[in-house]
């Protein structure tokens, strides 16, 4: 008596997901994604169509992009202080804090110039941001 709702199971952990792959990828085909447009301007799946997924960026990319837009928008003083958060919290970032306060130290002197760039100097990851705000100095 329990092998007919082990086939039963058995039979629908096989087939529901082939069901379910099928049903998703047949509404996909259906579905205008940009609006009212005729049939031949709906989306429709197919493997010369595929475009190359986007590659994840790096935890560490995330935040330069994070503290360069912060450093535009406030001042590399409050980067700097969120730097060194980001580092304390998640310590896997340690290796980068370097690059990274770096390469805020170059944006810095663009933005502020480099006395002002300079004023904001403070031993966050070594002396990095001054470095880098020397090196974009040397530069300029």
């Amino acid at each position: 008596m329990t092998t007919t709702p082990r086939r039963i199971g058995r039979s629908l952990a096989l087939v529901l997901p082939v069901v379910l792959v099928l049903s998703g990828t047949l509404a996909v085909t259906s579905v205008p994604w940009a609006g009212r447009h005729s049939e031949s301007q709906m989306l429709t799946a197919s493997s010369q169509n595929v475009s190359v997924p986007a590659k994840s960026r790096a935890p560490q990319d995330v935040l330069r992009d994070k503290l360069l837009a912060e450093l535009q928008e406030k001042d590399p003083g409050t980067a700097l202080t969120h730097l060194q958060r980001e580092v304390e919290e998640r310590p896997s970032l340690a290796q980068h804090c370097m690059t990274i306060a770096r390469e805020l130290g170059r944006a810095a002197v663009e933005h502020y110039g480099p006395t002002r760039a300079q004023s904001y100097s403070r031993p966050v990851c070594d002396t990095s941001f001054a470095a880098g705000v020397s090196q974009q100095a040397q530069g300029s």
